[in-house]
């Protein structure tokens, strides 16, 4: 393999080495192979960085949508020609598989292509004559300098529910990437600057706690979006509203499954696995837990078990593998440990993923699919953010019962119902305290024309990513009222 190219920083246009000494090892979460160092960027990178969006700003505001939204083509075009070495490097450093992997990138092209857009979507309001002779209307104006701080389970996709909206509606822009996964983002920041974006339009700044804290705390940003755990996003939702910015912060979830009795054996099944054990079970739409209704636990808990067992796991980059590792060493024994917390509380241990031995990977981070079953819907299993390839099954005798248990905890991202039942599916769509359902669906994740949703502690905040509401987030809405005698 050829000597890894250092990860740098992209501010004003340039390409740029930190000064800081501080810098982590990335590494492939399959092999253990250190793939490339990544900086902890320091306060003053951060105000560079900062310094060239203000900069950029004032007449990129000033560069009508229609002509703003050209660049946008551009990269759409640029990310297709290069998706597959995209879906590559996100394999290599998140461990995801390359179906996966290009699967990513297919969502993130869907939302720059929703913001081209944006001269429709930032339309204002206007009515005449609301008293004699006087005309109100209302006009969008980017909000100023705007930040990301992404999490490391989809390094090419999650940026982009906010980036292209962001610059589309005349902001300029702030990347941090996970300093566990920095390599995607200098594959797309060299797509961006093939495009032709002015200077300090888009920047790039890699690092850790102390950079975030430097991003949370800059009075030249305005608005912040994050995507991570729940702890960490209420923690800077907190620290940046404090801070009089806008906030969007998405928190972790505990996903579950609802299976009636006459729902198809076979789909509901391989839609369940597909849910609960792809991408590792590292994403915020992960099925975490199941509930078999009735007779549903008569076929269910073994036929997921058989799936489960069979699951092809190994190196992402191995075309028949169907599930990789988990991002990190820590996350692995954090998972090992939750799945022996379950299991000392009395759950039963249908399929265990623990320490097994994958050929030609025995330094990476693997678990294979877990299947446990007599959870304790209080219990440790049903309530915590395992964020790994732990299924855990519930048996419940009603869907009454079922909804009771899902709208009594404390978050609120996703829930799925199987069933043929219409009467079941409105009803429980109406009364899941959930902000994305999914009727028949494993993963019910929003199309990007759609707005991300979620409740509870699984968002805090008010507009989400994506569509009309990262519109909403990214402009402020000036209304002006005349009179011309």
């Amino acid at each position: 393999m050829t000597e890894p190219t250092p990860i740098l920083n992209y501010i004003d246009n340039t390409w740029l080495q930190s000064e800081s000494t501080e810098m982590l090892d990335v590494t492939n979460p399959a092999t253990g192979e250190v793939l490339t160092t990544v900086p902890l960027s320091p306060d003053e990178e951060v105000h560079q960085a900062a310094t060239a969006a203000v900069s950029a700003f004032d007449e990129w505001r000033r560069t009508p949508p229609v002509h703003r939204v050209q660049y946008l083509f551009k990269l759409k075009n640029l990310l297709e020609e290069n998706i597959d070495d995209i879906a590559q490097t996100i394999t290599l450093e998140c461990g995801k598989t390359l179906a996966e992997s290009k699967g990513e990138m297919r969502r993130a092209i869907e939302n720059v292509e929703v913001a081209c857009g944006i001269p429709t979507l930032m339309q204002g309001t206007n009515l005449e004559d609301i008293a004699t002779g006087i005309d109100e209307f209302m006009i969008r104006q980017p909000v100023g300098v705007c930040a990301v701080i992404a999490p490391f389970n989809f390094p090419g996709m999650i940026t982009f529910w906010f980036l292209p909206y962001a610059i589309a509606c005349g902001n300029t822009y702030i990347v941090k990437p996970s300093e566990k996964v920095p390599l995607t983002m200098q594959k797309i920041f060299h797509l961006l600057e093939q495009t032709g974006l002015p200077k300090g339009v888009v920047n790039l700044i890699n690092g850790g706690q102390e950079t975030v804290n430097a991003i949370l705390e800059h009075p030249a940003i305005s608005a912040i979006s994050f995507v991570g755990s729940t702890a960490t996003a209420k923690s800077i939702y907190a620290k940046a509203a404090a801070h009089g910015k806008r906030v969007q912060c998405q928190g972790g979830a505990k996903n579950p499954l609802i299976i009636l009795p006459d729902a198809d054996p076979q789909f509901t099944v391989n839609a369940t696995a597909d849910s609960a054990f792809g991408c590792a079970g590292q994403r915020c739409l992960a099925a975490s837990l199941a509930f078999a209704v009735g007779g549903a636990q008569n076929w269910f808990p073994n036929a997921i078990s058989d799936v489960a067992t069979d699951r092809v796991v190994g190196n992402g980059l191995d075309e028949h593998v169907e599930m990789g590792p988990v991002i990190t060493p820590e996350s692995q024994k954090r998972i090992e440990g939750t799945i022996q917390t379950g299991i000392e509380a009395g759950a039963r241990v249908l399929v265990d993923g623990r320490y097994p031995s994958i050929s030609d990977c025995e330094n990476g981070n693997f678990i294979r699919p877990t299947v446990l079953s007599n959870i304790d819907p209080q219990g440790e299993i049903a309530k915590t953010e395992i964020f790994g390839p732990v299924l855990g099954l519930i048996h419940v005798k009603t869907i009454d019962e079922a909804i009771e248990l899902i709208n009594s905890g404390n978050y609120g991202n996703m829930a799925c119902l199987f069933t043929r039942s219409g009467a079941a599916a409105r009803k429980f769509r109406y009364e899941a305290q959930i902000g994305n359902i999914g009727i028949n669906i494993g993963v019910a994740a929003p199309m990007a024309f759609f707005p991300f949703s979620g409740w509870k502690d699984s968002f805090f905040g008010d507009l989400h990513g994506q569509s009309w509401d990262a519109v909403d987030f990214f402009t402020q809405k000036k209304v002006i009222v005349e009179r011309w005698n």
